[in-house]
């Protein structure tokens, strides 16, 4: 149907099919399907409001013409070859009207085709009917080839982040996995699952049936922030820049988040997230594995709470502006940001960016703009079961890469996971002239400059124990433990780093 043009406009309009951009697999923007296909709806209304105006045009014609037939039989000396034209002019205009009507119906049928495909297509993947194509790239992933011993198991290699979304993202296999673990939470999860009408992926019902019925050490539990050391630095502003500055805070106190306050005319704040951080399950640290089933489960209720709390901190007033970056687990909580109704009334989040992480079932707020970086061969990214939206503020890159963990390192969650290496796609997007790169690298740029004289204050996020010691409630947030004798609560978090 889009084949369909007015006569004589110079040829068909097809939508671009996703950009690739040397190893970069870009998916959504500007120059996304979604986006031209909204731009083709809009056209389309366009043209209704055109054939409107004509089909006025044409009426005063016809009235025209009628008043004046009575002159029709008259000498053409008299004028009949004006009423003459004007009849060929109201003609004329039915034609053309008639012409923008059948192209804007053409144009919303196809519209509808595409979203019927779409719905389709992600119905098939969620039931597990469509996903025998996924096993050759599958295949080629889990057996890469170059290794020291390509066929030594590793589940870094099992999935990849395809073949992983399949799996979490089919209801069927959830409810299923569930009965395996548990079969008393299986009614219960089908409860939350008709409540949620079944759409989308079934991750968060999944995860609240553990924790709630399993493994209660991954229920949510509030979480405080407090304030460490401040410095000033000079910062990279880039996407590549900011992953840096992730990188360096994982690396650093286990439970710890960044804030940097820009310099310059109008601050703008930004916050940095930190991966998984594996160690004592359900303890003080909010980025542990209970850090995600709050993340996947509970839309981080708690560690949203505790960004905002950290952000008064640093001086952000309300109304100020919000940059939100996170890798892995923090990713999902950076992103939870874009749909929490209390952190979006105290501060204007204008993007967010996450490497590695599983957010295609957050839908943020309209005017939130984000940029993610996933890799073909890292499963992590598809965690939740579903797929990033294709809309206009919200772009995915897929890093199409071959990686192979290095002889003798140990693979961790798999090479496509490694920080490093989105660091690296992050410089790639900069250097990026496709369209969706360009604008979402320059509406960041718009929040936060290019760069230069930042203040950066780190704070330590601290889960409250599960009973709490009654003196807990005095002690001050600025001077933790000094008047009570009690320890500091921060230094109860601890760790092994490690991204997830």
């Amino acid at each position: 149907m889009p084949e369909v043009t007015p006569f004589g406009s110079g040829g068909a309009l097809w939508p671009q099919e996703p950009a690739q951009d040397g190893h970069l697999l870009v998916r959504g923007g500007v120059g996304g399907i979604s986006f031209q296909l909204e731009e083709l709806g809009m056209g389309a209304q366009g043209l209704g409001g055109l054939a409107r105006d004509l089909a006025a045009v044409e009426a005063a014609a016809y009235r025209i013409w009628s008043g004046l037939g009575q002159y029709q039989n008259d000498p053409p000396s008299s004028g009949v070859e004006s009423v003459t034209a004007i009849w060929e002019g109201r003609c004329a205009v039915a034609a053309v009207r008639a012409e923008l009507q059948d192209i804007g119906s053409h144009v919303q049928a196809c519209l509808q085709e595409y979203e019927e495909a779409e719905y389709e297509a992600a119905s098939q993947l969620r039931l597990s009917t469509d996903t025998l194509k996924l096993v050759p790239p599958q295949l080629q992933d889990a057996f890469p080839g170059g290794a020291a011993d390509p066929l030594s198991p590793d589940f870094s290699r099992l999935f990849n982040r395809d073949s992983f979304e399949a799996l979490t993202g089919s209801y069927p296999l959830m409810m299923f996995a569930l009965l395996g673990t548990n079969p008393l939470l299986m009614g219960g999860a089908l409860s939350m699952a008709a409540g949620s009408g079944m759409k989308g992926t079934g991750i968060p019902v999944v995860t609240r049936a553990l924790a709630e019925g399993v493994r209660p050490e991954l229920i949510p539990r509030r979480v405080e922030a407090f304030a460490g050391t401040s410095a000033d630095v000079d910062l990279d502003a880039s996407s590549a820049g900011l992953l840096a500055r992730a990188r360096s805070l994982d690396e650093g106190s286990p439970g710890s988040i960044e804030v940097l306050r820009t310099a310059g005319g109008s601050d703008a704040f930004i916050v940095i997230v930190p991966g998984t951080q594996p160690g004592n399950t359900g303890g003080p640290n909010p980025f542990d594995e209970a850090g995600i089933a709050e993340a996947l489960g509970y839309g981080s209720e708690h560690t949203g709470a505790a960004i905002r709390s950290a952000l008064r901190q640093a001086g952000a007033e309300a109304g100020a502006q919000v940059v939100a970056v996170g890798y892995s687990q923090g990713g999902i909580h950076a992103m939870n940001l874009s749909q929490d109704k209390a952190f979006l009334a105290e501060y204007d989040l204008k993007y967010v960016l996450t490497a590695g992480s599983p957010v295609g079932g957050i839908t943020p707020e309209p005017g939130i703009s984000s940029l993610h970086l996933e890799h073909r061969q890292d499963w992590v990214p598809g965690g939740d079961g579903a797929p990033n939206p294709d809309t206009r503020d919200r772009v995915t890159v897929t890093l199409q890469d071959r990686l192979l963990t290095p002889p003798g390192e140990d693979p961790g969650l798999g090479p496509g996971h490694r920080l490093t290496n989105y660091e690296e796609g992050a410089r790639a997007v900069a250097a990026s002239s496709d369209p969706s790169l360009m604008a979402s690298t320059a509406t960041l740029a718009a929040v936060v400059g290019a760069g230069g004289g930042a203040t950066a204050t780190r704070f330590q996020l601290v889960r409250t124990p599960k009973t709490q010691h009654p003196f807990v409630g005095q002690i001050p947030a600025t001077e933790p433990g000094i008047r009570t004798g009690h320890p500091d609560p921060r230094s109860q978090v601890r760790g092994r780093k490690g991204g997830r």
